[in-house]
């Protein structure tokens, strides 16, 4: 009897063994998907000021009073290191070493300044955004396009962010 009740014993412990392999298999992703997901940055072109207000007149003043603005929609801050903002002519701005904060806007001027935490200044000496159709491209440090803004007579544009 002890030999018919080892032989018991033993497939009764498979069987047990192979449920428990297959619940643990089952487990693994069923858990999988409730995993956190890894933070995606999200950061767009909000708002653009290609006309500086008044008279173009070139001085910096006037050079700052034309910006693009970025905002930041998610709730973690972005590195924006290696970033560019360009139009295009080919105009580039490349962000050095900027971290924008998360549910928080960075404006880009053109002319010169201090940066800040919500101000960057491209340093030119010269106007960036054409009045009447250009296009701002922001690019991650990847060169892939994050988001564009169109103005003036580019309908005709495909996969313009925004269109004006």
């Amino acid at each position: 009897m002890s030999a018919s009740l080892s032989v018991t014993a033993r497939r009764l412990s498979l069987a047990l063994a192979a449920a428990g392999v297959l619940v643990g298999a089952t487990a693994v992703p069923a858990s999988a998907d409730h995993a956190p997901r890894p933070h995606r940055p999200h950061v767009e072109i909000s708002n653009v000021q290609y006309n500086s207000p008044g008279y173009d007149d070139g001085s910096n003043r006037s050079l700052n009073r034309e910006w693009v603005e970025l905002t930041n929609t998610s709730r973690h801050a972005v590195n924006l290191d290696g970033w560019t903002l360009s139009n295009e002519d080919g105009h580039t701005y490349t962000f050095d070493g900027f971290w924008l904060a998360g549910r928080a806007t960075v404006r880009v001027h053109t002319g010169i300044g201090r940066d800040s935490d919500s101000d960057v200044y491209q340093d030119r000496h010269g106007y960036v955004w054409d009045n009447r159709s250009d296009t701002a491209t922001l690019s991650n440090d990847r060169d892939r396009v994050i988001d564009t803004d169109s103005w003036g007579d580019h309908n005709h544009r495909a996969g313009g962010h925004h269109d004006r």
